[in-house]
């Protein structure tokens, strides 16, 4: 190393690396390395801070430099707030810098009519954890907020009480910690960390679905979760009675507490939302041009965000005057990769009906031949998966089948895949080839 800085830098991205963007913000973007001595790392943080990383994070630390040095270490963390006066003052405003980090809060949650009871349900948990909604499960399709609801929820637990033992992690960064537990024979450590949290939010827990170890190792961390009252909050992109290769004793679980979906906003939320992140930016946008992102942009808040970014950044670099015109030549790529949904509805069948070497008609049509069976129930199913079609919508698109006899359909197709290499090969490549052609 050419010196202590550069070291301290291949630490920091080794901890974000392995840790939720949150966390690192929150708990360890203030520290720094006052000295390195041999194997003796002393680093300095704020004495509020630094109590919490101390109990949390110290053996997370420890491994970042180990890895990254090569040896062994240790580390130990020293007050860098000052006289002993200053330290209520310190915790007041270390808790404001806290909210600042949070951009996921529910003071920056636009709350309509799409999102008002996943909403109320988070804010419930989050007042008190463990004695609300045990697990609450928020589901709904990508880019419409339920990420920035757990974030507000652990955010506003830790505001509450700094000193809760948590994990926010990604449905598959979950089965990807656990494998690696596996192979490092270190199952013990994994259980002891996950067992033992006050609070455990998991994104996007579908990603577990259909692997057996992690649902397995999951379904024992959930019940000694909940047999101690410990809050357990997940997200899906479907309720669990949808997720159809997951487990019958672990869908029961899911659905013990209470179910609360998220669906797209409608015009006037996503105009908030336009709004709203344009203040965040100091960025002010007339009133017509809040109404033309927005009337654009209908299924996605990200889409909505990267939007007033877009145009905030095209103003700046060309000029140009904030009108509509100008709004549609910042966004024109985010509305080209937004497909009409015949089109998308059309290509699929195409792709399925190429794929198994049938004809694109049967697939919607009432034949009920092997083939054409087949090929209606891998059509109904990538269509579930990547469109915002209801079951009801998905059943009128093949020929008038009910909301029933989509989800049998689905449910089939779905343990088809589970047991079918091949056919589940097939299956991901008819999705790529769509999403990408």
């Amino acid at each position: 190393m050419e010196s202590h800085i550069e070291l301290w830098n291949l630490v920091r991205e080794e901890l974000k690396a392995n840790l939720s963007e949150v966390i690192f913000n929150v708990w360890l973007s203030e520290l720094e390395l006052i000295s390195l001595d041999g194997s003796r790392v002393v680093l300095s943080i704020g004495e509020f801070k630094r109590r919490i990383v101390e109990q949390k994070f110290l053996g997370v630390l420890k491994d970042a430099f180990e890895k990254v040095m090569g040896f062994s270490v240790e580390v130990s963390l020293i007050d860098a707030s000052g006289s002993e006066a200053k330290k209520e003052q310190l915790r007041q405003s270390e808790l404001e810098i806290e909210s600042k980090q949070f951009e996921n809060t529910f003071k920056t949650f636009v709350v309509g009519s799409s999102n008002k009871f996943a909403h109320a349900a988070a804010t419930a948990v989050a007042a008190n954890p463990g004695n609300t909604y045990n697990p609450l499960f928020i589901y709904g399709n990508s880019g419409l907020g339920k990420t920035h609801l757990l974030n507000a929820i652990c955010h506003e637990i830790l505001q509450n009480d700094p000193s809760v033992n948590y994990v926010i992690i990604h449905g598959e960064d979950f089965t990807n910690e656990l494998v690696t537990s596996l192979a490092n024979k270190s199952m013990s450590k994994f259980r002891e960390k996950y067992r033992n949290l006050d609070l455990l939010i998991v994104d996007d827990v579908q990603f577990i679905a259909g692997r057996d170890a992690s649902e397995e190792e999951f379904f024992h961390t959930y019940n000694a979760l909940t047999d101690k009252k410990k809050q357990i909050v997940l997200s899906s992109d479907r309720p669990p009675k949808e997720i159809l290769s997951l487990t019958e004793r672990l869908r029961t679980r899911f659905e013990w507490g209470l179910l609360a979906d998220i669906q797209p906003p409608d015009l006037e939320t996503r105009m908030a939302i336009v709004k709203q992140k344009a203040e965040g930016l100091g960025f002010e946008i007339p009133d017509d041009v809040v109404q033309f992102v927005a009337e654009k942009l209908r299924n996605n808040i990200r889409q909505l965000e990267s939007a007033v970014k877009k145009l905030q950044a095209f103003v700046i670099i060309h000029g140009a005057p904030l009108n509509t015109i100008t709004a549609q030549n910042a966004i024109k790529d985010i509305l080209n990769d937004i497909k009409p949904l015949p089109v998308t509805i059309d290509n699929i069948i195409a792709e399925v009906a190429r794929t198994f070497g049938g004809n694109a008609a049967d697939i919607r049509s009432k034949k009920r031949d092997a083939l054409s069976s087949k090929m209606r129930k891998v059509a109904m199913y990538v269509v579930n998966e990547i469109t915002d079609l209801s079951k009801e919508a998905i059943g009128k698109e093949f020929g008038g089948r009910d909301h029933s006899t989509v989800i049998y359909n689905l449910q089939e197709i779905g343990k088809m895949i589970e047991k079918d290499r091949n056919l589940a090969a097939m299956v991901n490549d008819i999705i790529k080839n769509v999403q990408e052609g």
